[in-house]
């Protein structure tokens, strides 16, 4: 996938469930199942371009030429809490992953970032980043995991979204043009308070069932 590029998955799977993720009646064990799978649909389009090489495999009938991924290996790194939601889904496709996670919180007066946890590979500079955020809301937290990814040395970042806005897009691609962004929509904008909308409320509340 080129860098610097917006991917709004347009598929009927992917408009089912989220129609269904958006509903305020989805319970929460629904909404859990909804976001792993919403994520795995994700993941394929995020990943389409990783590059491939040539093999030799023998099947139990022949020797054949195959397909296998190369080059550099895969870091998924989801954003706490919320992004934790969207692990399972990638690492179902991608079971070697080396996992990191990003600690932030946003100030709700300033709605600036909190960064108060941070553990990655220790060869992340090595590997292809799937940055897992399921709100790209402002673009604030975001573009501080974006900063705290590459200053442990990352070069190839994409990022993974289920709802994003015309202006998380806009931050994220002002300050890290080099980033590429899969959502599942792009909704309307912000509200007064900061939050999607339409939206589907607070993803880290509704998969973990607190207020």
């Amino acid at each position: 996938m080129t860098t610097g590029v917006v991917v709004e998955v347009d598929h009927p799977l992917v408009r089912h469930q989220l129609g269904l993720l958006r509903d305020v009646t989805t319970p929460t064990q629904m909404f859990r199942q909804l976001v792993n799978e919403l994520t795995l649909l994700l993941t394929y389009e995020a990943t389409k371009t990783l590059a491939d090489e040539a093999v030799e495999i023998e099947t139990p009938l022949e020797r054949m030429g195959a397909r296998r991924i190369s080059g550099k290996k895969v870091a998924v790194c989801p954003i706490l809490r919320a992004g934790v939601g969207m692990l399972d889904g990638v690492l179902s496709l991608i079971p070697g992953a080396r996992v990191g996670f990003i600690g932030l919180y946003r100030d709700e007066e300033t709605l600036q970032p909190v960064e108060y946890y941070v553990k990655l590979p220790n060869d992340i500079a090595d590997r292809d980043v799937l940055l897992l955020d399921p709100m790209l809301a402002t673009g604030n937290s975001t573009a501080a995991a974006v900063v705290t990814v590459k200053e442990a040395g990352a070069t190839s970042i994409r990022l993974i979204a289920l709802i994003a806005t015309p202006e998380g897009i806009a931050r994220i691609h002002a300050e890290h043009p080099d980033v590429a962004i899969v959502v599942a929509s792009i909704d309307r904008g912000l509200n007064e308070k900061g939050y999607i909308v339409p939206g589907l409320g607070d993803a880290g509340d509704r998969l973990y069932g607190t207020k």
